[in-house]
């Protein structure tokens, strides 16, 4: 039997060996804390090493709190300011890393995701901070300090950062336990649910339109109400149970199930234009080269079949027209945490303090990264949110 009664003294415990608690550690490590770091995967940074197809778009240069969702839309500003994409940029050169920029600001190494992992492990050696892979934590609790209880060690400390992520993607391990702890100290969650997720169609549809699975175009998606509704232009793909692409996952992040999703299917474009001279042929020949100027033949083709106009006048080619620019879709649902980049939602934010990332009820707890309500687009902005957010907690814990 483990001896349950090892007791070990530490400065600062960081559950959690993925972006945001690595950063904090190293951050931490650098004023002299004493740092241990928790995981209960075998091997610290999994979510960091399948990132990008591997290549991790591990910031994007033009981040700012207008590019993430939550119930308080500035309270990111103040961790952003105080690290930039410019201070992981550093980093990233200090350690000899190649890194080239993608479309929208969106930087990814040149080799492997594996070479951020590799920066953040010699980081954490060079701070000398200690790293426990591979341990579950069996309970947490608070006298004069945090105990940390793990299998073979209780470790008390005085901080306790919580960077255990959210719940998407499950199979690399995901758990609820930053929102458990979160509620056992009195803090407020707000609703978590799959961001940055594929939709699923209707059955209706399903019907219709999943047989182009494959199939994409540009658009303009839009969903969400009121002041939390984000309009996104780029990619969106058929897929074999509805819609995904980086539009669609953008617009996810702000639905709500029950509302409808909005696509232009032609932005910045007339398509109607060409029928509506005097000398045009106005026939559902002529209507599907127009569209085809926009969207994929086998799309064009579609739409046409399941929009036809009543007749080729003038006003059903106007409507035509609005048809294409507004595209409302009720999706059934999303493909859930299973196929979730990200949780929107988690811990709210009126609970912590802006630029340490402390609980304003709970003196030396902290929660940072994935977990908080916070949650950033598609491109780069989650992992600088991770970076910002440790960063802080790590120069205060």
């Amino acid at each position: 039997m483990p001896n349950k009664s090892h007791v070990q003294k530490v400065d600062v415990v960081i559950l959690g060996a993925g972006a945001a608690g690595m950063m904090c550690a190293i951050e931490a490590g650098k004023r002299g804390r004493r740092v241990v770091l928790l995981d209960h995967a075998e091997r610290v940074g999994k979510k960091i090493l399948i990132s990008g197809g591997g290549r991790c778009n591990f910031t994007n240069i033009h981040c700012r709190a207008e590019n993430f969702l939550s119930e308080n839309p500035h309270f990111a500003k103040s961790a952003l300011a105080r690290f930039t994409p410019s201070d992981i940029i550093a980093m990233v050169e200090k350690h000899g890393i190649r890194y080239h920029e993608k479309t929208l600001g969106q930087l990814f190494c040149d080799r492997s995701a594996h070479d951020i992992v590799t920066m953040l492990e010699r980081e954490c050696a060079e701070t000398n901070v200690r790293t426990v892979v591979g341990t579950n934590i069996i309970s947490v609790n608070r006298s004069e300090q945090f105990q940390v209880h793990t299998p073979d060690t209780v470790f008390q400390s005085e901080s306790l950062v919580v960077a255990t992520g959210g719940l998407s993607i499950p199979k690399m391990g995901a758990t609820a336990l930053g929102y458990t702890l979160a509620e056992q100290f009195g803090l407020r969650i707000v609703e978590c649910r799959p961001g940055l997720v594929p939709l699923v169609f209707s059955a209706e549809d399903r019907e219709q339109w999943c047989d182009l699975a494959g199939v994409s175009a540009e658009v303009v998606a839009a969903a969400g109400i009121r002041r939390q509704r984000s309009s996104f232009r780029e990619k969106m793909l058929f897929t074999h149970r509805g819609l995904s692409g980086p539009a669609i996952l953008q617009a996810s992040s702000y639905w709500h199930p029950g509302e409808t999703v909005s696509l232009d299917l032609a932005p910045d474009t007339h398509v109607m234009a060409p029928l509506l001279l005097r000398s045009a042929r106005r026939d559902t020949a002529a209507a599907i080269n127009a569209i085809r100027t926009v969207l994929p033949a086998r799309m064009a083709e579609r739409w046409i079949s399941i929009h036809p106009p009543d007749d080729w006048t003038n006003a059903s080619l106007t409507m035509m027209e609005q048809q294409l620019h507004a595209w409302h879709l009720t999706p059934a649902g999303t493909e859930g945490y299973a196929k979730a980049e990200v949780t929107v939602g988690g811990v709210d934010t009126a609970e912590l303090n802006a630029k340490t990332m402390q609980s304003r009820k709970v003196a030396g707890l902290y929660f940072i990264g994935e977990v908080v309500d916070v949650t950033g687009w598609l491109g780069g902005y989650n992992f600088q949110w991770a970076w910002a957010s440790g960063a802080n907690a790590g120069q205060s814990a």
